[in-house]
């Protein structure tokens, strides 16, 4: 049987660059069409067996076009996502090709390695869910798409995205059937991102990326509206009844082993001044390092409720919990990390004031990134401006993130609960609450978030990265069904 050609598609910034990753294709068995991907103000740099192909933006909706007009119907093509070189394992074509045909798979993609200061350092990623709509999804650089699937894609879609292309395809071909993750480490890439993990999760939100996440925003809407999952303004306000409440408001702290940051939590939360009472419920995870004992040390004032869960291994949603059907907790529940502080004094009575005035079911604030000393570090403000009344509750589905601080009715909360988890328990609530009901969004910062050593994703290991994305992947796999079993009526 014949070989199919596989067609290879390389972004060029330079001929060194692109050497390495020419060199390993060219091991394998299979006849190869390589492309190279210029920008077109560079000169075609004539490499030998390689054609050129000049597009405006490398991951506009255009250069899909361009690529899809010159593949075949049968047969596949790997598109390398960024100009870092790329070395293939020896067999690692003849792996896509065998895994492709087993599957009838769209689109593979694999684990691979990472070359870091001359160490190979092994990174995997993580299975594609139905909720993996998100456009930071990693799939590494290499992606194995069947070429039918590029071509009907763009003949179903191919929008004018300058910069969601790659995003727009993906999700195309979604449709049809789930990427296929292959956990073999077929290649390796020269890592070009040196930043810890803590300082790369906010690239979504740098303002300087806001005509990038329009498109995005976007292309996963019409996504949602092809699927069934796109739902339309959330206008429903929550009635509140008459349960009484401990106090109007609460500041919910969850705590483990913060004696560093934990005093200036607490006062930041005491220091408030509102037109209403409030207390600050202090949920104590059985800290070992002193926490505790500062907290009885500032036990004094009345407003402070020092809470010691009776069980063991909650995560902070289970010390919410706690904190949330404790009887002193008020009307509403105030989010505040035992990292961080309000920015003033006048933060909480500007969360309360936005449920009163829009009787919604959660407010979410904005916030400034800060060292551990106060100092704004980049990229400085933190608004999630990409939140709109008319689109946020969808576009929600796409980003990793809703922002802080985050309030809710504890009416709600008790109603619901919080998982009990200790990464994305409260992006779980604002899915679950933005489906049905109205919420409040707060654009000037009300909140310092301080980023140090000691946060808990400050520098994270691939291993733990993934296992949160995996997780938020799944809640959004939870929701996009629920949404489009509410739309099925």
């Amino acid at each position: 049987m014949e070989q199919p050609v596989i067609h290879c598609f390389l972004p060029f910034e330079s001929a060194e660059q692109i050497s390495r990753t020419i060199v390993s294709l060219r091991k394998s068995r299979y006849p190869l069409s390589i492309t190279l991907l210029l920008s077109r103000d560079r000169e075609d740099p004539a490499i030998e067996g390689c054609k050129t192909l000049f597009v405006d933006d490398l991951y506009a909706a255009a250069t899909i076009r361009q690529i899809a007009g010159t593949i075949p119907e049968e047969g596949y093509s790997i598109l390398c996502a960024g100009y870092a070189p790329i070395r293939f394992g020896t067999h690692a074509i003849d792996r896509f090709v065998r895994v492709a045909e087993d599957t009838g798979a769209s689109l593979c993609y694999s684990d691979h390695y990472k070359n870091i200061d001359e160490r190979e350092e092994r990174h995997p990623v993580i299975d594609c869910q139905a909720g993996s709509v998100r456009d930071d999804f990693d799939f590494g650089p290499v992606l194995f798409y069947r070429n039918r699937s590029i071509r009907e894609a763009v003949a179903e879609k191919g929008g004018m995205y300058r910069y969601a292309g790659w995003y727009e395809l993906r999700l195309q071909v979604s449709r049809a059937s789930l990427p296929v993750h292959i956990p073999e480490f077929l290649y390796a890439q020269d890592e070009y991102d040196f930043r810890k993990s803590g300082e790369k999760q906010f690239d979504y939100v740098d303002p300087r990326n806001r005509a990038v996440q329009m498109e995005m925003e976007q292309v996963c809407t019409d996504y949602l509206k092809t699927i069934g999952a796109w739902l339309p303004p959330r206008t429903q306000v929550w009635e509140t009844t008459a349960e009484k409440f401990g106090a109007e408001a609460s500041v919910i702290i969850s705590v483990y082993n913060r004696v560093r940051t934990i005093g200036d939590a607490v006062r930041s939360a005491l220091g408030q001044e509102t037109d209403f009472p409030f207390n600050v419920i202090v949920i104590d995870n059985h800290s070992t390092d002193g926490t505790t004992e500062l907290l009885k040390e500032m036990s004094p004032d009345s407003r402070l409720i020092h809470l010691v869960p009776e069980e063991t291994g909650l995560g902070i949603g289970g010390c919410w919990n706690v904190g949330v059907f404790a009887p002193e907790c008020g009307k509403y529940a105030v989010q505040l990390d035992s990292d961080d502080i309000y920015k003033d004094k006048h933060t909480l009575q500007k969360i309360v004031d936005m449920f009163r005035r829009e009787q919604c079911a959660m407010v979410i604030g904005s916030y400034v990134m800060t060292d551990f000393d106060m100092q704004v570090i980049p990229p400085g403000i933190i608004d999630h401006r990409e939140w709109t009344d008319t689109n946020g509750h969808n576009n929600a589905l796409r980003i990793n993130g809703l922002g802080a601080p985050r309030a809710f009715c504890t009416e709600l909360l008790r109603k619901y609960t919080v998982p009990n988890t200790s990464y994305g328990e409260d992006y779980a609530l604002g899915l679950l609450f933005s489906r049905n009901y109205k919420i409040g969004r707060i654009y000037e910062p009300v909140y310092l978030c301080r980023r140090w050593e000691g946060n808990s994703d400050a520098a994270l290991a691939v291993e733990k990265i993934n296992a949160n994305n995996l997780y938020k992947d799944k809640l959004r796999s939870f929701e996009i069904e629920a949404r489009i079993k509410m739309n099925k009526g």
